[in-house]
């Protein structure tokens, strides 16, 4: 299992299209990937293969998530998932 912590850069967070962008990219992974996010009042996991999930998590522009992965290509998945956050999931 590893996992990676990334800031979501875009002003509108993880709305419908970038989410969406999100999880099509985490279904191309054989792993289970998960996202966290820690809020003053509750922790919040998310499923990153389903829109559902990751629109349910409320994740805002500025939030800090930590993308876990576990599976045979966990190391790929993680690489590619942080580096889609950081280029601001095509926005």
């Amino acid at each position: 299992m590893v996992n990676g912590k990334v800031r979501i850069k875009n002003p509108t967070g993880l709305h419908l299209r970038p989410a969406g962008l999100f999880c099509k990219t985490a279904m191309q992974f054989d792993s289970k990937i998960t996202i966290h996010k820690k809020t003053k009042s509750e922790d919040v996991t998310a499923n990153a293969k389903s829109v559902l999930s990751v629109l349910g998590a409320c994740i805002k522009s500025g939030d800090e998530i930590t993308v876990v992965c576990e599976g045979a290509d966990e190391e790929a998945a993680l690489e590619e998932l942080v580096q889609l956050v950081e280029d601001g999931l095509g926005e």
